[in-house]
């Protein structure tokens, strides 16, 4: 599963770790993904989207609907 969020485009970001002895090697920042289950009534459907826990806070607030939307308007498949 890529690290991707359907609904915000959250994506990995990049950047050095850096050691005690301060020497640097590439790491990978990651956000928290997650795939979830959402029933989609206007479908009569459920909808399996990989979301950030910011974006599932988010769909909690404005509605499953409005979230779709959202995605489709962004070019992404649902």
């Amino acid at each position: 599963m890529s690290a991707h969020c359907q609904l915000t485009g959250t994506k990995p970001g990049f950047g050095n770790a850096i050691s005690h002895s301060h020497r640097r090697t590439s790491r990978r920042f990651d956000p928290n993904i997650q795939r979830k289950r959402y029933w989609l009534p206007s479908e009569g459907r459920h909808v399996r989207l990989t979301l950030s826990t910011k974006a599932i806070k988010t769909v909690d607030v404005i509605g499953i609907e409005a979230a779709v939307a959202r995605i489709r308007a962004r070019g992404g498949k649902v």
